[in-house]
C-alpha cells in the first residue's frame, strides 16, 4: 500500500500511467528461473572447462568471459537494469569493460605474467 492509498488520495494520471508501464515491463517467476538456469549451465560450463587441460591463458580468458556474461546477466535482470533507462545498462557493462582494460594494462605493464 503506497501512502496515497492509505490517505484515500487518488494518484495523477501520470503516477497511474508510470506504474503500469513499470509492473508490465518487468518478468514473471518463470523468466527468472529461466535466467537462474543459464546461470547455473554456464557456472557448470565453468568447472567443466577447469578440468580441461587447456593452456594458463587460455583458461584465464574462457572463465573471464564467461564470468563477464554471468555479470552482464545478473546486473540486467535480477538488479532490473534491463527494465531501466539504457543509460544505467551501459554505464554498468560499461565500467565492468574499462574495469577489465585497466586490470590486463595494470598487470601487463607490471609484468605480472599475464602474457
Amino acid at each position: 500500500m503506497t501512502l496515497a492509498e492509505y490517505r484515500g488520495l487518488k494518484p495523477s494520471r501520470d503516477q497511474e500511467e508510470r506504474k503500469e508501464a513499470h509492473e508490465g515491463g518487468h518478468p514473471g517467476p518463470a523468466e527468472y528461473a529461466m535466467i537462474g538456469a543459464i546461470l547455473a549451465v554456464i557456472t557448470a560450463v565453468e568447472v567443466a572447462v577447469f578440468y580441461l587441460d587447456l593452456a594458463q591463458v587460455t583458461l584465464v580468458v574462457i572463465l573471464v568471459v564467461l564470468s563477464a556474461i554471468k555479470f552482464t546477466l545478473v546486473a540486467l535482470w535480477f538488479m532490473h537494469l534491463k527494465f531501466d533507462a539504457r543509460l544505467f545498462s551501459w554505464m554498468f557493462v560499461g565500467g565492468l569493460t574499462l574495469a577489465s582494460i585497466l586490470f590486463v594494462v595494470v598487470l601487463s605493464t607490471l609484468k605480472a605474467g599475464l602474457w
